[in-house]
């Protein structure tokens, strides 16, 4: 699946981010390194944080809180309809989580389930709450690395 803001019917599918890809490339079309580095910088576009929003099953405010912005720079970027370079590197850090643990679940809700319930490997955190660090997102990764691979966590 490919995320696109479909322009008659807005249809959110998935975040661009989770595949690498460029809003508004053909299906599958992944960017190179350089390119997401590029995107990144520039910041992604708010459809990308409405996407994962809806992905994760969290409201706007409660994902705002993971990628620390508060309410008011949350206004400001609904009306510039673009995160900075630090929002957006965040929300591409959620957007992996989320793809791995949908990889490592084999299933969207039960991917969702996971990230948002308390795990006692993460100090009974959730993975989402876990994840506000780079180190703290690894450390999830790693933890769903095990979940795939069969290892007890």
């Amino acid at each position: 699946m490919n995320h696109k803001e479909n322009k008659e019917a807005f249809e959110i599918e998935e975040p661009a981010a989770i595949y690498g890809e460029r809003p508004g490339s053909k299906p599958h079309e992944a960017m190179g390194p350089g390119e997401t580095v590029e995107c990144i910088r520039a910041g992604l576009p708010m459809v990308e944080f409405e996407a994962l929003q809806e992905l994760l099953g969290l409201s706007a405010e409660d994902l705002a809180k993971h990628l620390a912005i508060s309410r008011s720079t949350l206004a400001r970027r609904r009306k510039s309809r673009r995160l900075d370079t630090q929002e957006s590197d965040r929300l591409l850090r959620y957007a992996r989580l989320y793809a791995k643990a949908e990889g490592a679940l084999h299933d969207a809700e039960a991917a969702r389930n996971w990230l948002n319930q308390p795990a006692r490997a993460l100090g009974y955190e959730s993975p989402l709450h876990f994840a506000e660090t780079e180190a703290g997102a690894r450390e999830v990764e790693n933890l769903l690395g095990r979940i795939e691979h069969g290892v007890f966590s």
